[in-house]
């Protein structure tokens, strides 16, 4: 087969999959976990082959018009360079590894059938996304994703947090899309395709009359898909759904997605040095705010989702000093890592009983109990923090070596101001990556306390796959000198000076942190473990679900616990409360958005119901009171008829002669 035939494969058949898995889930449920897993693994195979046949060379391309518009065609097209068929392996190995795990996770959920369908087209979405050579094609990826995510989130239906979730991730998200929408519209006519290759060079060539409306206009979207500040609140609250899911949203699909596009469409964006800036703002801010928030979570998998708004950021500011291959590798090298965080984290849910950290701080041995988690879960964290020779450490030097030199002038695409902007940031999100992670393993691995009763070996299934992305973890950035063709041959090396700062302040951050906790320590006895929901024996999806119950049950709230013993209190001090919530951004935007939209709607219905109602039901009763009068005069008496008949002829002869005689006299 043809490298193109191979590349239209790989999103076709998880799609043909959840075609499949849907149609048999209830007529035949034996063939749903094959048919969830083997279209994946397929598919992953296949992008691993196209990946090695591209070779980091000349980009591919392919083309047939879909349907004639009278303007702007749209095109099946498929445009593959070395990012797209390097992020495609990524896709199809989180997303093989998900299926794979959420067989064990999900083993006796009724609903498993429409769930591993939906994975299974969520993940045919992001790789239609990556590989599409047209924007209207991408979109409809882009959207599909949307969709999924809303279904996925809100899997444990049954429970107030994901249905708010789940609405919260569709609404925020389709805010953005808007201007999204738009700014694809006003892109397709400046430069007259959809296209990405005609785009680019009509970019090329001068030919984007307003580079920086666009750009802001697609920015929006892509905000709130990679979930970055503003619109990034929906992301920790999309924690609400199977853990699986968060591995997969976090890892391979839908928050990658805003990232792969800017990348895709760079030139576009660098068209415009205000658009950077603003970018470079944006980024800025989502690292550090988002470290400081994951410094106070008390839930695991919102720690985790904080880091990744954080990761995501380091993305968005290799962008916005405009260096794709930087963003790239740390985008799939964080694919690697975080992935393992979160299927993790499932593990550590299901024997622990609990997604808090402050229940886990009371507990004794839980690391012995889970070993392959205990130690997966350990090269992670240093991959997040940063810490050679891990994955992340060359990955987010690669960020900090882009703007460096874009700060110091060795690079002019971007403005300096950017590359100050995401030196500095990156490097303080340095301290806090550092920091929460180092905070996470001490509460969840090195607690003091009873141990709960053990819910025995976990599910091959489970740790296996730990143990696959824990190969990209370590591996992959040693690779860093190898893989440049597949970057626009962009060297990828980190350089002495960012290397010795990122490490040197990351390890200050980590140190501190454990001096915080060795502080707090003491404290643990005070606080009781409270949200504990241990079920020896039970499937993990429901010890999370329940575990996600309990916690609200107990502490109020899903992100935060009063536990005097946390270290992150202790570093926070006043600023801890803020950033607990976010630092009450979901408040403001009720304020400033909900409520007004909400009062409106009241009004409106209060007009509807009030005033135009009444006047179309006073008309209404108007005309039934005529109705009934006449009526009345309909006997079917014929001799009633007839007198009516003379006294109205009568009347008129009357009504005549005086007439007459009037008329006569003037």
């Amino acid at each position: 087969m043809t490298t193109t035939t191979l590349a239209a494969l790989v999103p076709l058949l998880p799609f043909l999959g959840a075609v499949a898995g849907l149609a048999l889930g209830r007529t035949a449920p034996g063939f749903v976990r094959p048919l969830a897993i083997l279209p994946t693994l397929t598919a992953a195979v296949l992008a691993a082959i196209v990946a090695v046949r591209q070779g980091g060379g000349r980009a591919i391309d392919a083309a047939t018009q879909l349907t004639p518009t009278g303007s702007v065609p749209i095109d099946l097209a498929l445009h593959l360079d070395g990012f797209a068929v390097l992020v495609a392996v990524l896709v199809g190995l989180v997303a093989t590894c998900v299926q794979l795990y959420s067989t064990a996770y999900l083993r006796d959920d009724a609903r498993y059938p429409s769930y591993a369908a939906l994975v299974s087209l969520f993940t045919s979405a992001m790789l239609l996304v990556v590989y599409s050579g047209d924007l209207m094609v991408l979109l409809v990826g882009w959207e599909v994703m949307g969709i999924c995510s809303y279904f996925l989130v809100g899997h444990y239906w049954e429970t107030p947090e994901a249905r708010a979730a789940s609405l919260k991730a569709f609404l925020v998200t389709k805010l953005g899309d808007v201007p999204f929408l738009i700014g694809l519209f006003a892109l397709a006519a400046d430069t007259g395709s959809f296209r990405i290759t005609k785009i680019l060079a009509a970019v090329t060539n001068g030919g984007l009359d307003h580079p920086t409306l666009i750009a802001l206009l697609l920015l929006a979207g892509v905000a709130g898909k990679s979930a970055q500040f503003p619109l990034h609140t929906w992301l920790p609250d999309a924690m609400a759904g199977p853990t699986p899911v968060s591995a997969l949203i976090h890892a391979a699909t839908m928050v990658a997605a805003g990232i792969y596009f800017v990348a895709r469409m760079l030139p576009v964006f660098a068209a415009s040095g205000a658009a950077l800036t603003v970018l470079a703002v944006m980024a800025a801010v989502t690292m550090i705010g988002s470290g400081l928030a994951a410094l106070a979570q008390d839930d695991i998998k919102r720690v985790l989702a904080y880091s990744t708004i954080g990761q995501l950021g380091y993305m968005s500011g290799a962008l916005a000093v405009a260096d794709r291959g930087a963003a790239v590798f740390h985008l799939i090298s964080h694919g690697a890592f975080k992935a393992v965080l979160f299927l993790a984290a499932g593990v550590v849910i299901h024997a622990a009983g609990t997604n808090s950290l402050a229940a886990m701080s009371r507990m004794g041995g839980l690391a012995r109990r889970i070993p392959d988690a205990y130690w997966t879960m350990t090269v992670a964290l240093l991959a997040l923090a940063a810490i050679p020779p891990f994955a992340g450490f060359f990955s987010k030097e690669a960020v900090l070596v882009a703007a460096e030199h874009t700060a110091l002038g060795d690079r002019t695409v971007a403005p300096a101001a950017a590359g100050w902007t995401i030196l500095i940031a990156g490097l303080l999100a340095a301290v806090l990556t550092a920091a929460y992670a180092t905070r996470l393993w001490l509460l969840a691995f090195r607690g003091r306390g009873a141990e709960l009763p053990d819910h025995g070996k976990q599910p091959l299934a489970m740790t296996s796959v730990l143990w696959i992305l824990a190969v990209p973890t370590i591996a992959f950035g040693l690779t860093v000198g190898a893989i440049g063709d597949w970057f626009d041959g962009h060297a990828l090396t980190p350089s002495l000076t960012t290397a010795v700062l990122s490490t040197g302040v990351g390890l200050v951050g980590g140190l501190v942190t454990y001096g915080a906790w060795r502080h707090t320590t003491a404290l643990a006895a005070r606080t009781p473990i409270g949200a504990v929901a241990a079920h020896p024996g039970a499937e993990p999806a429901l010890v999370e679900a329940e575990a996600m119950t309990s916690h609200t049950a107990a502490y109020g709230t899903i992100a935060d616990a009063p536990d005097p013993a946390d270290p992150g209190r202790l570093l926070l001090g006043p600023l801890h409360r803020h950033a607990v919530t976010g630092f009450h951004l979901d408040a403001l935007y009720t304020a400033v958005f909900v409520r007004p939209v909400q009062g409106a709607a009241r009004l409106v219905r209060f007009l509807d119901r009030t005033v135009v109602d009444t006047y179309v039901n006073g008309s209404g009763a108007v005309t039934r009171l005529l109705g009934t009068a006449v009526r009345r005069a309909q006997t079917g008496n014929v001799q009633t008829y007839l007198s009516a008949l003379l006294a109205g002829s009568l009347v008129l002869a009357i009504a005549a002669v005086v007439f007459a005689n009037v008329n006569a006299g003037s």
